[in-house]
């Protein structure tokens, strides 16, 4: 079969999708992946699929570009005689599933990673934004056949908005972590370090971990508290003019984007994200295939992840303060911290592991 996975960020999608790439590949499929993102397609060849890049602004709201987009989508699926449509991320979900509905394709598979800033944003803006996305969420489900979710709030969400039936909804443990690729790692034997892994995003919580981490080093001045990753162009977006302050007085260590966050999760105890809302954090994940302990929020798509005291604990959201007290119990307690990354590993395995997930996509869309 001829099949079409759309994606937003290429480099993000490749690191959570290729081994569901690799498995459809396998099977006997043709796979054609989009993208915004260029750059990436003899990676793409060597794995014996091919790349069409997509005119795609992920935080535009023009009309015009975004019907291009539609045609674009729809002028593919045509020439390509395509026959499933696999999609993730907003924009590919919905123009991608509209224009593969109206090109005559049935076997349509959006993935909601999470309902976003369409959905949790507050204010005159962010309203009219969830009134639209309201409407083409509904489009798009209605021309789906099934719909992957990250996790069950998102599904009541989208269910009590009357946006979609709940017999079309499948719960997948999120994109799943390669645990080939993120080993095991022995705990750093001093606690020295905790790290928040995202996009500078509000929605994030960098300014609840900054804020934290100024409370923490009063006491513990000699903890190091990292933040790893690139600025972004979404509403809620974070400039670094934003955190030079904390930089500035030695509070945070800003270590940029990297294309590979082992060395980071290696060199740390704990891994932070203390998150307004998500489909299911990845970075938890991939720490918990490391072995280490999670500080997050008790918000969907991260309390999935910790069970509290466990393998970490959960703090309130907005809550410098409470992630803060949680961050000095750890570091007074590392032993506790050590036990924690060894559930961390345990649960990934049983219930995240990439395969396990790839084999629930790959059945539901009967390839």
């Amino acid at each position: 079969m001829d099949i079409l996975i759309n994606s937003g960020r290429t480099v993000p999608f490749l690191g959570t999708r290729k081994k569901l790439i690799s498995q459809i590949i396998k099977k006997g499929h043709n796979v054609t992946l989009t993208g915004y993102q260029k750059g990436y397609e003899q990676e793409i060849e060597d794995m014996g699929a091919f790349f069409v890049k997509m005119p795609l602004n992920r935080s535009g709201l023009n009309p015009i570009k975004d019907l291009k987009l539609l045609l674009d989508y729809y002028k593919l699926i045509k020439v390509n005689h395509i026959e499933v449509v696999h999609s993730y991320t907003i924009k590919p979900n919905i123009y991608g599933t509209i224009a593969a509905r109206l090109a005559g394709v049935k076997e349509i598979y959006p993935t909601l990673n999470g309902i976003g800033y369409a959905f949790t944003g507050k204010g005159l803006k962010a309203k009219m934004v969830r009134i639209v996305a309201s409407i083409l969420y509904k489009i798009t489900f209605k021309c789906s056949k099934m719909v992957f979710f990250h996790n069950m709030d998102d599904i009541h969400e989208m269910v009590n908005r009357r946006l979609i039936n709940r017999s079309k909804c499948v719960l997948i443990n999120g994109s799943g972590i390669d645990m080939d690729y993120y080993k095991e790692e022995r705990m750093p034997e001093i606690f020295s370090s905790f790290v928040l892994i995202s996009r500078l995003l509000k929605a994030k919580g960098i300014l609840e971990y900054v804020n934290a981490a100024r409370i923490v080093k009063k006491k513990h001045k000699n903890i190091v508290f990292k933040l790893v990753g690139p600025t972004d162009p979404n509403p809620t977006g974070i400039s670094l003019k934003d955190i030079q302050p904390y930089i500035d007085e030695g509070t945070i260590m800003y270590c940029g984007g990297q294309t590979d966050v082992r060395p980071f999760l290696r060199e740390s105890s704990v891994v932070v994200l203390p998150s307004y809302r998500e489909g299911l954090a990845h970075t938890i994940l991939e720490a918990m295939a490391t072995g280490r302990a999670i500080l997050t929020t008790d918000v969907p798509g991260c309390r999935e992840t910790v069970i509290n005291g466990k393998n970490g604990f959960l703090v309130k959201p907005y809550n410098a303060e409470d992630l803060a007290e949680k961050m000095t119990r750890m570091i007074e307690d590392p032993l506790a911290v050590s036990k924690m990354g060894k559930v961390s590993l345990y649960i990934a395995k049983e219930r995240f592991e990439v395969n396990k997930v790839n084999y629930v996509i790959i059945t539901t869309m009967n390839l």
